[in-house]
């Protein structure tokens, strides 16, 4: 494995696999809002623009050399409310992220992973397979990953290697900016995002032939899943 293209890799899940690629002997290009740790090389990107999302992944390629191995679309947020609470604009926000956002750098990227015959890995939620209430535009659009990364698979099997990765409750900044009552209790039990990510080097590294096509990662006692 050498090239991975990362979105949201600057911290939580998206900066474990940066780590993984790093320990692997890869090369990861992070696109973020915000710088990652180190010198892993950027490309600053606020990906609820999609078409910047799409030029973004572009030049990663480039800079990458005009190939790469694998691209993983860890960027995500959540702002958790009643549907008649939630701003439309954080609400559309919340789903052009997790849905749009991750279509569009896959499309960006085909082209390059098709010359490689490398790999995707969606990230979708135990939320996108279990609906909870307050989190209206979170699950239709980790449900819509789910959708989505199925259908591609189907549409790009023979070419390039797609996965759906379905992680629970991670301990990472995700839930840090949340109001009380949305935030997991003291007694929750939630998994090392470095567990999600080895599961994701696992499915990027797979033969040529085989394909990993969906994996369910959690805390064993994890609430949302089954």
């Amino acid at each position: 494995m050498d090239a991975v293209i990362v979105t949201g890799g600057s911290s939580g899940l998206g900066a474990a696999v940066v780590d993984a690629v790093i320990k692997a002997g890869g090369r990861p290009f992070v696109i973020d809002r915000q710088r990652p740790a180190g010198d892993v090389p950027w490309i600053e990107c606020d990906l609820a623009d999609t078409r910047a999302a799409e030029a973004a992944t572009r030049r990663a390629i480039e800079e990458a050399g005009g190939t790469i191995d694998g691209i993983v679309t860890a960027a995500g947020m959540d702002v958790p409310g009643a549907l008649a609470d939630i701003p439309g604009e954080t609400w559309d926000r919340i789903v052009t992220i997790d849905l749009l956002a991750t279509a569009a750098v896959i499309r960006a990227a085909i082209p390059a992973l098709k010359q490689s015959h490398g790999g995707v890995v969606t990230v979708a939620s135990t939320l996108g397979i279990k609906a909870v209430g307050d989190a209206t535009a979170y699950c239709a659009a980790k449900f819509g990953v789910v959708g989505f990364t199925r259908a591609l698979s189907a549409e790009l099997a023979g070419q390039v290697n797609v996965t759906l990765v379905i992680p629970g409750g991670m301990r990472t900044k995700f839930f840090d900016d949340r109001d009380e009552q949305y935030k997991p209790g003291p007694d929750a039990i939630l998994n090392d995002p470095a567990n999600v990510a080895a599961a994701i080097m696992f499915a990027l590294g797979q033969p040529a032939g085989c394909a990993v096509r969906e994996l369910v990662i959690a805390a064993e006692t994890e609430t949302s899943y089954p």
